[in-house]
């Protein structure tokens, strides 16, 4: 009898290469993905750090004052000998032009960091460095920089006009705003009793009504801003040209060569609560993104409500009841495919149907009126929420398919068949025994369609989204959820930044700072589905105990 050969424990066994081998290419995916997202951090954070500014002086006697930009290789240096150059961010648009200014190092004759420098983030025309001059209050009284009181009233300036544009818009927005909406319901009425010889005087009487309220509440708006003053801040640039700025343009005003490590942490706390809870402002370039981050949110929590019950149900039919044979295999086919179709063609498919065909029908059937007597203004047949959330959960849907047929399937079959032995339906089976028990990867399916539809742009650009939508999806008026509106979204926010936006330079950091809020708004709705996935899955664990 023979015996079987001896293996050697030192042998390697069959296929160790390979297995190294995949290992790294994880390792390596890993590092790449650590990489972009400590690059999108790094440079997001950056944005709202406020660092020492410099003042250079260069030989031919100019002197720039400016926070440091970026250090480069000159584009014209040759590579035997290179040449650096720096770019200073100056501000100063409305006198320089730009707000950014390369400097070749070879220039520079010296640099330091001078003290009285003033910091200053203003309503128009960018930021501003300059050396403060005096302060007029808005009582008439001048206040000299060199007096010891100076900041501490350039500050009060500051939160006073932070407290008259918050009036303000109070106004514009929700009184002048109202009156305008109901302003043009009003002249629709009105063309439309018109139209059937109807009796005009009292709708005649509630337009004049409008017109005293609008001239009312215009009124108040013109005095907030005239009991505001005429308070303004006069200081120089790096060249000794004088610079005024109405207080009421100023946004927030610092020192940066003379803050210690407290005083800067709390200036970046108080920039990303502004870039948080803020509307945009300079072309998007500055100010907060609160519009678009709330439009991105709604819009991704109402596309998964609208994905969830249609991928489910379709995946349930094809899993549970469809009969098995060609025609079932050419649709799963089908589906697969639809998952590689470019986001680009959904965004064509959601224009053409849901917007033209689905939205025209809509006006035609419920808001005849509204064509008829407001310039054939269309209400549902242009973009808007509603149709930008069918949009991205038709092209999800693949992926809840598929997530949601895998987790059916991997349901052992042993609980199907004691259900279906203890008498139970073939609804009451899949109800109270196979979607309990695959809810935990339908949530899979749901959280990847989450993290590709809070992404996408290509669609988003044609069916609803704006770079400015004056107004939110969602407000205290009825129905409080406007699914008519355009609104605004971080991806498409992104997008304008870095390609469309006047000052390129002045955009690059707001984008970085863009990707990062868009980036942990994902992750905080994918965490919360993740949270609840993973307390259905306890729960059927114990259950089945």
């Amino acid at each position: 009898m023979s015996s079987l050969p001896e293996v050697s424990d030192s042998a390697s066994p069959r296929g160790e290469p390979f297995v190294w081998f995949t290992g790294l290419g994880l390792i390596v995916g890993l590092f790449m993905i650590a990489g972009l997202l400590g690059l999108v951090a790094w440079n997001g954070v950056k944005v709202f750090w406020a660092p020492p500014v410099p003042e250079a002086r260069l030989k031919d006697g100019r002197v720039v004052l400016g926070q440091l930009a970026q250090r480069r290789v000159k584009p014209s240096s040759p590579a035997a000998a290179p040449r650096y150059e720096r770019q200073y961010q100056v501000g100063l648009r409305e006198l320089n032009g730009q707000s950014f200014l390369w400097v070749d190092e070879a220039e520079v004759v010296s640099e330091s960091f001078p003290s009285g420098v003033l910091g200053l983030e203003r309503m128009e025309n960018g930021p501003a460095f300059v050396r403060p001059v005096a302060l007029v209050r808005a009582d008439g009284t001048r206040l000299e920089a060199a007096d010891a009181g100076f900041h501490p009233a350039l500050l009060a300036e500051v939160e006073r006009a932070h407290s008259v544009r918050r009036r303000h818009a109070a106004l514009v927005r929700d009184g002048i705003g109202s009156v305008n909406a109901e302003m043009e319901s009003t002249r629709i009425d009105l063309r439309r009793t018109e139209d059937r010889g109807g009796d005009l005087a009292p709708i005649r009487t509630r337009i004049a009504d409008l017109d005293r309220r609008y001239a009312e509440l215009r009124g108040q708006a013109e005095k907030v801003l005239a009991e505001a003053g005429k308070g303004a801040l006069e200081s120089r640039d790096a060249a000794g040209r004088p610079v005024v700025t109405p207080s009421l343009a100023l946004v927030r005003a610092w020192r940066p060569n003379d803050m210690g490590w407290t005083d800067r942490a709390a200036l970046m706390l108080s920039r990303v609560g502004e870039f948080v809870f803020d509307e945009p402002r300079e072309a998007n370039t500055e100010g907060g993104l609160f519009p678009a981050m709330f439009g991105t949110l709604v819009m991704t929590v109402f596309m998964s409500l609208l994905v969830t019950p249609f991928g489910v149900t379709a995946a349930i039919y094809l899993r549970e009841y469809a009969a098995q044979g060609p025609v079932l295999r050419a649709v799963r086919i089908s589906v697969n495919n639809l998952a590689g179709v470019p986001s680009i063609v959904f965004g064509v498919f959601g224009l053409g149907f849901f917007v033209y065909v689905l939205g025209g029908s809509v006006d035609r059937l419920f808001f005849a009126d509204q064509l008829k007597y407001n310039n054939n203004t269309p209400v549902f047949g242009t973009g808007g929420l509603l149709w930008c959330s069918l949009t991205l959960a038709l092209m999800t849907l693949p992926v809840v398919i598929v997530a949601t047929e895998e987790a059916l399937a991997a349901v052992p079959r042993g609980m199907r068949e004691a259900s279906l032995a203890a008498g139970a339906s073939k609804w009451q089976t899949v109800r109270h025994i196979l979607l309990p028990a695959s809810a935990p990867g339908i949530l899979t399916g749901i959280i990847l369609a989450m993290a590709r539809g809070a992404g996408e742009v290509a669609p988003l650009m044609l069916v609803g989204v704006v770079k400015l939508a004056p107004t939110l999806p969602f407000d205290g008026a009825a129905p409080f959820l406007h699914l008519d509106r355009k609104f605004m979204h971080l991806g498409f926010h992104v997008y304008d930044l870095g390609f469309q936006s006047p000052d390129s330079d002045a955009a690059r950091p707001m984008v970085f700072a863009t990707t990062l809020l868009l980036i942990l708004l994902v992750v905080v709705l994918n965490l919360g589905a993740i949270h609840i996935r993973n307390q259905l899955r306890r729960r059927f664990k114990s259950a089945a105990f």
